[in-house]
């Protein structure tokens, strides 16, 4: 691997630990504000997935026809404006979803410049790096933003700018890295044609599909831990709850770590044995009712998460170096993760309305896993 992976590490890892101080600033914030529908946490997820969707056509592209590593710094530098915002009490909704347009722009550069940087040989190496960081991360941003927003919601924004603009600065270590030329067209009719050509692969089809069943399920799992544990292990702060995450966060740091050696690029196959067990333990969690089983659960929900999820994104930006792009395909990527994000999170969002017990949302979650699990791998090749 190019030792420019090591700068990448730092600013991924500042950059993504804001995003997690920046979120739980914001549950902070509706959670001092016992006026508000309980749809509104759902709602915050939702805005913030949907700048991910909406400019798919436009971010892939963009991040391979400039630079990748200044592409990571425009984002930072739009991340940060949204905790501005936040921290000048703008509506939520619309500042967080600021917030989100800039990590729909830095997620492909990331993902995207680690094939310039890695062999096939150790690009899922790379991802193990990336995602274990990355979980790193969000697990010490959750843990620091949680206390630290219990304290001071002010204080913890201003913090997520400052390290928003150190992580911008690191970028700057980075090589250029290699641009490619844009395609003729509307963006969205390019975009469009390129999903044609990217799911007519039986491997490239299921990352896509599988990388999306995961993130679905992961963040409406969140969505309802935030009901679920004040209500069964009667967690009520946001520091509370963010040290129950920490669980989750830890096994998918063991679970990337074991990938490359359990689920190399020439046994894609093996991961559907993660995908299953993720399906069960979401279950098992649902019957959870003190909380060092309930932690227990969610470690091992991670560990099976990182397993699956780290070989289907080192598939993916091979595959999409080799043809569209890696920047695209990353998009492409984040369009349909996405979609299944707002679709899961939508639908709780609803059933929350509705005042859905969270429990039996648990369980039904698991359960629909497991069906998708199933039905994606009767379509998995073996080769």
């Amino acid at each position: 691997m190019h030792k420019a992976i090591y700068p990448l590490l730092l600013a991924q890892f500042l950059s993504v630990f804001a995003d997690n101080t920046i979120l739980f600033s914001v549950i902070a914030m509706v959670m001092q504000w016992p006026q508000l529908p309980g749809w509104y946490v759902p709602a915050l997820q939702s805005v913030f997935l949907a700048a991910f969707v909406l400019l798919a056509p436009w971010v892939g592209p963009f991040a391979d026809q400039h630079p990748k590593a200044r592409v990571l710094i425009v984002a930072n530098l739009v991340k940060a404006g949204g905790a501005g915002l936040l921290l000048l009490h703008v509506e939520p909704l619309f500042a967080y979803c600021i917030v989100g347009v800039g990590a729909a722009m830095y997620s492909p550069a990331k993902y995207g410049i680690l094939p310039e940087l890695a062999s096939h040989q150790a690009l899922v190496k790379a991802n193990s790096w990336i995602e274990g960081s990355t979980i790193l991360a969000i697990l010490t941003g959750m843990l620091a933003g949680g206390k630290l927003a219990d304290y001071s919601v002010g204080l913890t924004l201003g913090g997520s700018i400052f390290l928003l603009l150190v992580s911008a600065a690191a970028t700057l270590l980075l090589p250029a890295g290699i641009r490619r030329p844009a395609a003729a067209g509307w963006k969205p009719v390019v975009f469009a044609r390129e999903i044609g050509i990217f799911l007519a692969h039986p491997r490239t089809r299921f990352a896509v599909l599988g990388g999306s069943l995961f993130w679905g399920a992961a963040a409406c799992v969140r969505v309802i831990i935030i009901a679920w544990a004040p209500l069964v292990l009667l967690l009520h702060s946001a520091g509370d709850i963010a040290e129950l995450t920490l669980f989750l966060a830890l096994g998918i740091i063991v679970g990337a770590g074991l990938a490359p050696r359990l689920i190399p690029l020439e046994h894609l196959r093996r991961s559907q044995f993660p995908a299953y067990a993720m399906a069960l333990l979401i279950i098992v969690l649902g019957f959870m009712d003190t909380i060092w089983p309930a932690r227990g659960a969610l470690f091992c929900l991670g560990v099976a998460g990182g397993l699956f999820i780290v070989p289907i994104n080192a598939t993916l930006q091979e595959l999409g170096q080799k043809s569209i792009g890696a920047g695209g395909a990353v998009a492409m990527q984040n369009f349909f993760q996405n979609v299944a994000m707002l679709l899961t999170v939508g639908a709780y969002t609803l059933a929350a309305a509705r005042q859905i017990d969270p429990i039996a949302a648990l369980i039904w979650l698991g359960g629909l896993l497991l069906l998708a699990a199933l039905l994606l791998m009767r379509r998995m090749p073996y080769r």
